[in-house]
């Protein structure tokens, strides 16, 4: 068994309570964090999360979802000290923030490598869930470049401002036990060393149900290190896409391939004036690893490419008609990649989708009391609809977290969306809420 009480000494002096507040006006949304005082009658509403101290001058690594709209945000140190704290930077891509105390002499945490992390492997949490002072809890690693679609979804009241198009999932699955306000604090090794950010559970309560997930520490250095220098992420693009998880399996069973028989990331296309299309990258390619190390799976290798910043070169091998290849892209930034901009792009999406859309009738949003929606008008053979099980008839109301109202606003987002991935909220005609996502690469 694992030296938890090593791992336990080493973490918690570093693992901090974040407390925030949000004025009248805002608008919160933390399906993770622990919502504490919520007043009917307006006012103020507050909620908890946890943070982890990166440096002896104030730095602190918690999610966004913790810090976002926040009127205002204060840091309680485990012994009691009480910091308001500035917002650096956030990144709703990865669901990572930054932000600073104004103190100096803290304790902070050792960084480990998530890379060199192996299933199985005894890991310890720490954090202030349900707003309890520091709590610890241990388990193992359950899984690795785990996705499950929470990063960049719509609220749970369906609305949201829009978030990126990039959204990266790669978690680092654990059954130690996390709960609402875990969110943010450190999973560590037995060597007390971080290895994730906590920031996910898998649960139909809202409370731990078995399964928890942490954003990789090895990303998480990179998108900090952005946020302290730039304040900003700066995410070098390749220029590809894929199947999304979800859809994975479907799509290569549609190309004539079998999925176990498909090791690394079939490319689905490559967008014009990319890094990918310099370096002669197809689609049909396979991408089986970057830099020498192996891919297993496509969230897997948007991680890899997000830990990269525009300029970086990878070097990739790849199959083409079961020939391997290899060669180097240099990654370009989100301004130079190139967007969808003509009818003939947009159509290229739409073949994929395999959908056609109408406006919604005004009594059908009346009856179904709906602010916006556009209707799936028609559904067609070989696309991603069909693969999935939409059917026409099914109403879809958001794409990334904006509201639908004209096949108009479709175009738009889909336009928008071009380099990442779309994610659709739909009503299904027996009344279902569906959310689904449709990858367009990284």
């Amino acid at each position: 068994m694992g030296n938890f009480v090593k791992a336990s000494k080493a973490a918690t002096p570093a693992v901090v309570h974040i407390k925030t507040t949000y004025g009248a006006s805002e608008e919160y949304d933390d399906p993770f964090g622990q919502s504490y005082d919520s007043p009917s009658g307006g006012g103020t509403a507050m909620a908890s999360g946890s943070g982890v101290l990166l440096t002896g001058n104030g730095y602190i690594a918690t999610n966004n979802h913790v810090v976002e709209n926040a009127a205002k945000i204060d840091v309680v140190l485990p012994d009691n000290r009480q910091f308001s704290a500035e917002l650096i930077g956030r990144d709703p891509n990865t669901d990572l923030a930054l932000i600073k105390i104004k103190a100096d002499h803290l304790p902070s945490i050792k960084l480990g490598n998530s890379d060199s992390v192996q299933v199985g492997e005894w890991v310890v949490a720490v954090g202030y869930p349900f707003s309890l002072n520091t709590t610890v809890t241990a388990g193992i690693v359950s899984a690795k470049a785990r996705s499950i679609g929470i990063i960049n979804r719509p609220s749970s009241n369906g609305y949201a401002e829009p978030r990126g198009n990039l959204g990266v999932e790669s978690f680092i699955q654990t059954d130690a036990a996390i709960n609402p306000g875990n969110s943010g604090g450190a999973l560590v090794n037995t060597n007390g060393e971080l290895i994730g950010i906590n920031s996910a559970i898998a649960s139909q309560t809202g409370s731990y149900a078995g399964y928890a997930f942490a954003i990789p520490v090895n990303l998480a250095k990179k998108i900090l290190g952005d946020l302290r220098e730039f304040g900003a992420v700066k995410r070098g693009l390749l220029g590809v896409s894929y199947p999304s998880p979800t859809a994975e399996a479907q799509y290569l069973q549609q190309q004539g391939l079998q999925p176990g028989a498909v090791r690394g990331v079939y490319i689905t296309g490559v967008l014009d004036n990319s890094a990918a299309a310099a370096a002669g990258l197809q689609a049909g390619d396979i991408i089986q690893s970057i830099d020498g190390l192996a891919l297993n799976s496509s969230a897997e290798f948007s991680e890899r490419i997000a830990r990269h910043r525009p300029g970086d070169v990878v070097k990739l091998t790849y199959l083409r008609n079961k020939n391997s290849r290899s060669t180097s892209a240099t990654l370009k930034g989100e301004a130079t990649t190139a967007t969808a901009k003509s009818n003939a792009d947009l159509d290229k999406i739409y073949n994929r989708l395999g959908a056609s859309f109408s406006p919604l009738p005004g009594s059908l949003k009346q009856r179904l009391n709906l602010r916006a929606g556009v209707l799936v008008s028609e559904v067609r053979q070989g696309g991603f609809f069909e693969h999935i099980g939409i059917p026409s008839g099914t109403i879809i109301a958001f794409i990334n977290g904006k509201s639908i109202d004209t096949p108009q606003d479709i175009d738009r987002a889909l336009l928008s969306a071009q380099s990442g991935t779309i994610q659709m909220l739909a009503i299904a005609p027996d009344g279902s809420r569906v959310v689904f996502n449709f990858s367009l690469g990284a």
